[in-house]
């Protein structure tokens, strides 16, 4: 998921400590190996919720909103864990922090094991929750890791090829999921169960999903052994004490203020997208696919994210970053739109070409909102990562709305969210004057 990708997230200690921090980790190359393996790792854990979530539903019967909890329950731990986060970098440094969100995230991953023998739904919103805040840490110290690990001239080189690991993980993992976790979807009608029977079949079912994230404990565990045992090879300088709040003054910045609602609101158009994907391309009169089929489709949306982000890269260098994420929130409401009054093909197809306009998003948003920020831009990317909650909000209103008005009147919501990032894109289509 393209998600949390802020250059400098959460550096507590300002510009001038990370100029003399990465003075001294211009040649431990290695350690790039662990960070590009962090940004894959929690990318694609993140878009496997598109597939955990059709099999949850149809485990439990949910409605569209109640599998949103989903979606809301994982990006809530932004919101919670995101400052608290930066606090223990602050105290016990990079390299450790990482190995904390890594071990949170094991955590979250074994949490499924009890969640599939109570076969309640609330046990699994619980292991998602610590998952993602595992996640959340890794994500608020790899940004300005990734930066610190070489010289400072090539440094938005490391990040962006870091990204693109990022954007891998959200094509490769959905994708896997779906062959896993979707493949006895459906296949048994609930409705004739007795209770007993109904219990026994959704402990028995749930063990598929138990057994990808035991899987994916393993391996993170494996990777926090060995960022641990590479810790000593950063160097890292004492950062100052800072309060945790000083950055929400900032919110009296208005240019600053739009752009971070547009960081909240374009991740959540992003994940309600890619929550109904499978639903959405089940519908008859759309693509009338079987749940695996579906799922395996949604690695193309993220994949498009991944194409996009190449080809926006050399369109940013030419055009206005303003007019340029002004046109990619016009041709998503449009995508939109084709989507909710076409059918067959040009209605899925137009869903998921959403990816594509989505790839610059981020990156944008945040460049023209931190602009002027200055010496306090380290503050402000902290608190845009606190508005990545808007995964947790968005998606479950587009729930509440599939639920009283059908799929396709609900894909207005994200419609809405793409249409006032046009106006920000446009608000910022100027550099901003400093008086």
């Amino acid at each position: 998921m393209q998600i949390g990708q802020p250059a400098g997230a959460a550096q507590p200690g300002g510009a001038s400590a990370n100029a003399n921090a990465q003075a001294g980790n211009t040649n431990i190359a290695s350690l790039r190996v662990f960070v590009f393996a962090l940004f894959f790792t929690f990318g694609g854990i993140t878009s496997l919720n598109d597939v955990i979530i059709p099999k949850l539903k149809d485990l439990f019967t949910l409605s569209y909103a109640q599998a949103m909890l989903v979606q809301s329950a994982f990006f809530a731990a932004y919101f919670i864990v995101s400052l608290p986060a930066a606090a223990i970098v602050q105290r016990i440094g990079y390299m450790r922090t990482a190995v904390v969100g890594l071990l949170t995230m094991t955590a979250g991953c074994l949490l499924f094991i009890p969640a599939s023998s109570s076969g309640m739904f609330i046990t699994f919103l619980l292991a998602l929750f610590v998952l993602a805040a595992g996640i959340t840490i890794v994500q608020v110290v790899a940004n300005p890791l990734i930066s610190m690990l070489g010289a400072p001239a090539t440094a938005s080189s490391r990040l962006t090829f870091a990204q693109a690991f990022n954007s891998l993980g959200t094509t490769v993992f959905p994708y896997v999921g779906a062959i896993l976790i979707l493949g006895s979807l459906a296949r048994v009608d609930q409705a004739t169960l007795s209770a007993d029977a109904l219990a026994a079949y959704r402990a028995a079912e749930s063990q598929v999903v138990v057994h990808t994230y035991l899987g994916l404990a393993v391996a993170l565990a494996v990777v926090a052994f060995l960022v641990w045992t590479n810790r000593k090879k950063l160097v890292e300088h004492p950062h100052p004490e800072s309060t945790m709040w000083g950055a929400f003054d900032l919110l009296k910045q208005p240019r600053f203020a739009f752009g971070t609602l547009c960081i909240f609101l374009y991740v959540g158009a992003e994940v309600a997208v890619g929550s109904l994907i499978v639903n959405y391309l089940m519908q008859h009169d759309v693509l009338g696919l079987g749940a695996e089929a579906a799922g395996k489709h949604v690695p193309l949306y993220w994949g498009g994210a991944m194409v996009g982000r190449f080809l926006g890269a050399y369109v940013l260098r030419i055009c206005s970053p303003g007019k340029v994420l002004a046109g990619a929130g016009a041709i998503a409401a449009l995508l939109l739109l084709a989507a909710a009054t076409t059918h067959g093909a040009t209605s899925g197809w137009a869903l998921l070409a959403i990816g594509l306009v989505n790839s610059i998003m981020f990156p944008t948003i945040f460049t023209l909102a931190s602009e002027g920020l200055g010496e306090r831009a380290a503050e402000g990317s902290g608190l845009i990562c606190v508005a990545i909650v808007g995964g947790a909000i968005v998606p479950l209103i587009t729930g509440y709305a599939a639920d009283a008005a059908g799929l396709r009147l609900a894909l207005g919501v994200p419609a809405l969210c793409y249409l006032l990032i046009l106006g920000f894109g446009w608000y910022a289509r100027r550099p901003l004057r400093q008086d």
